[in-house]
């Protein structure tokens, strides 16, 4: 079931829909934004005369370019490369790098324009961007992966910079791709600066970055609970996703005495009533980071485990559900279900996991609904950290790092309760708090520049 938009968001989204009818994801996330921001702009005059928010969903520049490489029988390959440069008022541009079958230039740039309000709810001086490729690395060889890795990097090493685009990884891209990546950008450029993040701790990598985003979720979800008077500690928690982010999401929600009882993978997802603990998490990282093997083997090896073939972990009773696998794999009749089997928080760990119509199902039964630029912040703020010890030539401890990306991830609440508490009620609108609260710090800082 749709809601009726309000009249300027809805002159405001006709206007971005004419524009950008071709590039359905970055109109979604455009709107979810705009539903906040165009209201709050209306009463904000210095925002509507200077057109920020016009401005914000224009990129700074886009670049596309060709990836030639050679696969392991000597055959030529062809794919398209992408970064999307998005905002830099607040700092250089920071953002993942994707590649998969399905990158195109509407998920990049919903994703990078996500970024610009991530980044800035940190409060670390990150501008936003993000790029990739529809390369895919499954299947791959390790020497097609380098192959390639070498090519993308030849051509985007023209446009990056340690003071001016800082890329990071993102799904396809983990640390075996950061590294060729590092080596390919040192080569050319023959200079060993902090131009990527999420690389190795050999080379300027900070530790808990692997953790990061799970961790941070795990965090956020823990303090919206505790605004409301409750806790994690207890709850039952369903994760979808079976990747770096839903395993660490699972590792420290387990940690804090949480019981999680699913995860998935695009066959279908596992349903362990006794709960994934430390062990079998093992066994999860195993299975899917080094046997790159599918998450019905889980069930196969452990006892009393289900296995839900094609299928969402969404219909599972739980307390609380933190999407960390995609874009827009929570529906709105998902979010119902959830609902009615009793869940009382959802802490978005992917970008943009929840269908418009998920999110206004959330927000008409009062669910504590924490939207991806919010709580899965934690690991560009890891990289936005990383960058600062690379550029002070140091090191911090795991615990010194996990502290501060805790603290971040209480700031980042901080910042949504100041602009999405409801008048005369303790009930946060995280929407509005984290859409509100990153624009503001964008904006004023587009105003003072002038512009350009």
């Amino acid at each position: 079931m749709e809601t009726a938009l309000d009249p300027k968001v809805q002159e405001f989204m006709d206007k971005v829909q004419a524009k950008y009818a071709h590039e359905p994801e970055f109109v979604q996330a455009v709107q979810e934004v705009a539903e906040v921001i165009v209201p709050y702009v209306e009463e904000n005059k210095k925002y509507k005369d200077a057109k920020i928010l016009e401005r914000m969903i224009v990129p700074e520049r886009v670049f596309i370019f060709r990836v030639p490489w050679l696969d392991d029988k000597g055959e030529y390959q062809i794919n398209t490369g992408y970064r999307i440069q998005m905002n830099s008022a607040i700092g250089p541009y920071k953002g993942g790098l994707r590649f998969h079958p399905s990158v195109n230039l509407s998920i990049l740039k919903f994703l990078a324009f996500e970024q610009v309000f991530k980044n800035s709810l940190t409060t670390l001086p990150m501008g936003g961007g993000k790029g990739g490729s529809d390369f895919d690395p499954k299947g791959k060889s390790d020497n097609e992966v380098m192959k390639f890795c070498q090519s993308f990097m030849t051509e985007l090493q023209k446009h990056i910079g340690a003071d001016t685009d800082v890329p990071a990884g993102d799904i396809g891209v983990g640390a075996r791709e950061v590294g060729y990546l590092f080596g390919q950008y040192k080569r050319l450029r023959d200079e060993f600066t902090g131009v990527l993040t999420g690389k190795g701790l050999e080379f300027g990598g900070s530790l808990i970055r692997p953790e990061a985003t799970g961790y941070g979720c795990v965090y956020f979800a823990e303090e919206m609970l505790t605004f409301a008077g409750d806790e994690l500690k207890g709850k039952t928690v369903v994760i979808s996703g079976s990747g770096n982010v839903a395993q660490y999401a699972c590792e420290k929600a387990t940690q804090l005495g949480a019981k999680v009882v699913t995860l998935s993978d695009s066959s279908g997802f596992v349903y362990d009533p006794n709960g994934i603990d430390a062990e079998k998490l093992a066994f999860i990282m195993e299975l899917k980071n080094v046997k790159r093997g599918r998450i019905k083997e889980y069930a196969e090896a452990f006892d009393g485990v289900e296995y839900y073939e094609g299928e969402k972990p969404w219909g599972i009773k739980c307390d609380v559900a933190m999407p960390c696998a995609t874009q827009n794999e929570l529906n709105g009749e998902a979010a119902q279900t959830l609902v009615n089997n009793g869940c009382i928080c959802v802490a978005e760990g992917a970008n943009m996991p929840s269908t418009p119509e998920a999110i206004h199902v959330f927000e008409q039964n009062k669910i504590l609904y924490a939207p991806g630029k919010a709580s899965n912040a934690g690991g560009v703020a890891v990289s936005g950290l990383e960058m600062s010890q690379n550029s002070n030539r140091i090191a911090w401890t795991a615990e010194e790092v996990d502290y501060k990306l805790k603290l971040i991830m209480q700031s980042i609440h901080q910042t949504c309760v100041k602009y999405g508490k409801e008048e005369h009620s303790d009930f946060v609108d995280y929407v509005k708090g984290a859409n509100i609260g990153g624009f503001v710090k964008v904006a004023d800082a587009m105003l003072a520049q002038g512009l350009v």
